[in-house]
Order: structure tokens, then C-alpha cells, then sequence
């Protein structure tokens, strides 16, 4: 028996090696920025101007994933409550297949992954995977932060691949978890 498990360690030990690789990606690290300046409402992360309504202002996001087409921060100001929101859309396009592969390779870099917030413990990024169908325009994984403590078991993390007309996106999203600021954001074009 004890030479099984000696025999046996090796592996283990080479599988949780592979395994933490999924840590360390760049998908990874800029969510774990994103994730670290959500309490600062993205001040850190917020860059130009791109337009403002009565309650909203977008930005231009200084943090893409590789191979975003666009990235931004969105500020909404309402009646005593702030919300804020980043996102990202990785990638548009009409290749169904491409969108699906895509969708798979971010959930798998941030599944489990382990996020480090500013001031904060760390984080399990922990979300559960559907596969997408072409016959299901709204495909999503909602991550949470475990343990969910204090202000940041407000976030949501969301990796969504939704269809539209003839194309297929890609956006990863870091928003407040409240249900009224994410009606509040999706209203004003997050």
C-alpha cells in the first residue's frame, strides 16, 4: 500500500502543477485587475469619454482581454445609489463554432482560477458551464467570488455568448450584483 502511494505522488503532485496553470493566464490577470478596482467603481481602469446621458457616463477601459474589440466602464448615478460596470466584448462574429470554441477557452481560463482583491482575502472564481447551442440565443456563466465577504459578495462575473441577427458575441462583464443597478446598467447600454 505504501508504495502505491509513493508511486502515486508524483502524479498528483505533476496534476496540481498543470492544474494552477489555469491561474496564471492573461484572461486571468486582467479580470483580477477589473475584479481589484471594483470597489473604486473602475475609477483606476476608466479612461476617455465615449458618451453621457442624464444618469450615464461610458468610458473607454484602459484593461482588454487579448483580442477584444472593445472594452468599457459604465457609471450609472441614480437617486442616492451608484452603480458601475465593465465590459468587454472578446469577440463578434457570424462563425458560430468560433464563438462557442471562444466562449469554452475563457470560461476554462477562469474557472477556479484564483483572484487576489486589493485589501481583500482571495477569491475562488467558481461558475458552472453550459454548452451552447446555436438554438439557444442566450448562453451564460455567472461567477461568483468564494468566499462571497463584505462588499465584494456583490460583484457578478458574468461570460456570456449571446446571438444577434446573423452574429454571435462574446463579452465577459464585472458589474454590481444588485438587481435594480443591473437593470439600471443593461437600460444604458452596458
Amino acid at each position: 500500500m505504501r508504495s502505491a502511494i509513493l508511486a502515486l505522488a508524483p502524479l498528483m503532485l505533476s496534476a496540481s502543477l498543470s492544474a494552477q496553470g489555469v491561474f496564471s493566464n492573461k484572461t486571468q490577470v486582467i479580470l483580477e485587475k477589473v475584479i481589484q478596482d471594483y470597489p473604486n467603481h473602475f475609477t483606476n481602469i476608466k479612461g476617455e469619454l465615449i458618451s453621457q446621458a442624464l444618469q450615464t457616463s461610458r468610458y473607454k477601459s484602459t484593461l482588454e482581454l487579448p483580442g477584444a474589440s472593445s472594452s468599457t466602464v459604465t457609471l450609472v448615478t441614480t437617486t442616492g445609489t451608484e452603480g458601475s460596470g465593465w465590459t468587454c466584448t472578446v469577440l463578434h462574429t457570424a462563425d458560430f463554432e468560433q464563438a462557442r470554441t471562444r466562449f469554452s477557452e475563457i470560461y476554462g481560463q477562469l474557472s477556479n482560477s484564483i483572484i487576489s482583491a486589493a485589501g481583500q482575502k482571495t477569491f475562488i472564481l467558481s461558475g458552472q458551464y453550459e454548452n451552447p447551442t446555436p438554438d439557444k440565443k442566450a448562453n451564460e456563466v455567472i461567477f461568483t467570488l468564494l468566499p462571497g465577504v463584505g462588499e465584494m459578495k456583490r460583484i457578478r462575473v458574468e461570460l456570456t455568448l449571446r446571438g444577434d441577427a446573423q452574429d454571435w458575441i462574446v463579452t465577459i462583464s464585472v458589474n454590481d450584483g444588485d438587481p435594480r443597478q443591473q437593470a439600471q446598467l443593461a437600460v444604458n447600454g452596458k
